[in-house]
């Protein structure tokens, strides 16, 4: 089962991803916002590293140091939306040593409901849920129907992936690509790809 060890690793992994994608993150973003996410996130998530508490310390006081570290460091729209991920992730688990698979299916739910909260989105506004959603929908689903956590987390990077592939094709109805009209057509959504990135993490490491 996955145990604060693994979910170090987890956040580890995310930022190493994120590093290495940045500068793709932020080409995608000066196609239809701010040209900042890949710089943001890439702050943001050094700044998470430099923060962690020590080892030993429980998943939830890792995932939520994650989350008050995006919030005080990333600007723009996607400090605050990752921060509230990571904070609604640390209440879904908080008090557990080890993470049974049914957890791990919660923390991300309650990390999709915090992003939906806060950023008033929905599939198909061209936004990070449309990465975010389907991929909580197939863990949730193929946990249910008694695959390994491996095998769920698995279908969850392909369901984000997937799902950020679909915002190439959506007119954005969110934030300052939706100001874009149909000109945001034919560009990825660089909420939905970090997003992507996010679970790809997950599946390396939270098994």
């Amino acid at each position: 089962m996955p145990d604060a060890t693994s979910v170090r690793r987890f956040i580890e992994q995310f930022a190493l991803l994120v590093d290495q994608h940045a500068q793709e993150l932020t080409e995608l973003d000066a196609a239809i916002g701010d040209a900042d996410h890949g710089i943001n996130m890439r702050r943001g998530m050094r700044a998470v590293i430099e923060r962690l508490p020590a080892d030993g310390s429980a998943p939830d006081v890792l995932l939520k140091s994650v989350g008050s570290s995006l919030i005080s460091k990333v600007g723009g729209a996607s400090g605050p939306l990752y921060g509230t991920a990571f904070l609604r992730a640390s209440k879904a688990v908080a008090g557990k040593a080890e993470l049974e698979p049914a957890d791990v299916s919660a923390l991300f739910r309650a990390a999709l409901q915090g992003v939906v909260e806060l950023g008033k989105a929905v599939r198909n506004d061209k936004t990070m849920v449309d990465a975010f959603e389907p991929a909580v929908d197939v863990l949730q689903t193929s946990l249910a129907d008694g695959k390994s956590i491996a095998d769920a987390l698995a279908a969850a990077k392909s369901a984000a992936q997937a799902g950020s592939d679909a915002t190439i094709d959506l007119v954005a109805r969110k934030g300052r690509a939706s100001y874009l009209g149909d000109r945001a057509r034919g560009h990825r959504d660089p909420g939905s790809a970090s997003t992507a990135l996010l679970f790809a993490a997950a599946a390396e490491t939270l098994q």
